[in-house]
């Protein structure tokens, strides 16, 4: 178990945004604590978000990256998506908690006091944010991890909530107008809501066997396209059917693939071979499944969603 976390990427950003979060949240209570300002509570309540966040991701990575089973032959690859949509709620609670304080102090506005103090340890929170988010969105990319995109995601939105904060603490202290505090804080909740609400749609996206993207939709139709012209049997060979579609950082790709009729099993089974492997090769982590079908054997869907072949079409 150890050693599963030393050699994954994905787990050992998710273990530092949990030392990072419980950091900010220190510093940024503190910075209530001293302040009272309702902007600088809203920081402090996203940073508790974005603890018990990375610490759901990192749950979720470790089921996703569980090997297949009985029970899941395609794998885990999809808890990720969990991960998405459960960060995204956390973050519309935290929103709609951070309006209640927000109204509830424009009802009543209060002088905010230590105003340098809170600025200083806003800012320092929000550039360990920053600077965590930027390596977490560049090895989420990497690795396609959609758990990892979100908690990314979820510290910049972190970050705008600071640089809202501090805005709206240095236009206290330039107006005098304290009641500049709350309207902050509830223009940050609505942005933080925006942003939940998106997570959310994500996950459900990538629940829904959404197919892959253009890009990686491209790079088997350039491997398909070499292999159509195999031994120069360009009119005898061709792939149709094909259906892709992604579950985290796994792809899939299924098709069907008609050869000459009198070639042997042994012929076909090496070609389709060579196929996955080509396919495989050029997209890392796509996972190929190819049917076999001679020349003049066309495969439909029927209404129940089942393949079949019907030689005569």
């Amino acid at each position: 178990m150890i050693s599963s976390y030393k050699s994954n990427p994905l787990k050992k950003l998710l273990w530092l945004s949990v030392l990072v979060a419980v950091m900010t949240i220190t510093i940024k209570t503190y910075a209530w604590y001293v302040t009272d300002s309702v902007g600088l509570l809203s920081d402090a309540m996203e940073s508790f978000v974005n603890l018990a966040s990375a610490v759901f991701a990192l749950l979720m990575v470790s089921v996703a990256e569980t090997p297949a089973d009985e029970d899941h032959p395609y794998g885990h690859h999809k808890a990720e998506y969990f991960s998405s949509g459960f960060e995204g709620v956390l973050i519309m609670g935290a929103a709609i908690g951070i309006i209640w304080a927000a109204v509830s102090r424009f009802m009543s506005p209060k002088p905010v006091e230590a105003l340098s103090i809170g600025i200083a340890l806003a800012v320092l929170s929000s550039a360990m944010n920053a600077a965590l988010a930027f390596v977490m969105f560049k090895v989420a990319k990497e690795h396609r991890s959609i758990a990892l995109e979100a908690d990314a995601r979820h510290l910049v939105v972190d970050v705008w909530t600071s640089a809202g904060v501090v805005i709206g603490l240095v236009a206290v202290s330039l107006t005098g107008w304290y009641v500049l505090d709350p309207c902050i804080a509830i223009l940050i909740a609505i942005n933080i809501l925006r942003e939940g609400v998106d997570l959310i749609w994500q996950s459900s996206r990538g629940l829904m066997d959404e197919a892959v993207e253009p890009e990686v939709k491209a790079q088997i139709e350039a491997v398909l396209a070499e292999f159509s012209n195999y031994q120069g049997i360009q009119q005898n060979l061709r792939f149709d059917h094909i259906t892709t579609r992604r579950a985290g950082q796994r792809r899939f790709v299924d098709m069907h693939m008609h050869m000459p009729g009198e070639w042997t099993l042994e012929q076909a089974a090496t070609l389709r071979g060579n196929v996955e492997k080509s396919l495989m090769t050029a997209i890392p982590g796509l996972r190929a499944s190819i049917q076999l079908l001679p020349s003049g054997v066309e495969a439909h869907v029927d209404s129940s969603d089942v393949i079949t072949t019907d030689p005569r079409l």
